[in-house]
């Protein structure tokens, strides 16, 4: 990943960005069992909180056209920093400890998706 100027949040956990077709399952925030989605448009998640079970993966989708993203967590008990996110990009990550956390977006500081790990 290309370090886009935000270093101070440490890469932890299952991190992988693909280029490709867009996830379907919006509406609920599930592709399938351990599998969730959460879309970035309009300067929103969508939907704006998710339920994961420790260990199960989250992809998050810029579905903007032309806006680009950067999706990051930094508590103190888990850290992510999805990079800059380019229109039409995923990133997927696993959370690994039990909490919930504020998943924030380093371009548009006034999205939030809260993600319950229980």
């Amino acid at each position: 990943m290309q370090n886009s100027g935000f270093g101070k949040h440490k890469r932890v956990g299952t991190i992988a960005l693909a280029g490709g077709a867009m996830l379907l399952g919006f509406a609920t925030g599930s592709l399938a069992i351990g599998q969730y989605t959460v879309s970035q448009k309009g300067r929103e998640f969508t939907p704006k909180e998710v339920t994961l079970k420790r260990g199960e993966t989250m992809t998050i989708v810029n579905d903007d056209a032309d806006l680009r993203h950067h999706a990051y967590i930094d508590a103190d008990n888990f850290t992510f920093d999805s990079g800059d996110q380019e229109p039409g990009s995923k990133t997927s990550i696993s959370l690994p400890v039990i909490g919930t956390f504020d998943v924030l977006c380093a371009i548009h500081p006034k999205m939030k998706l809260v993600v319950k790990v229980e």
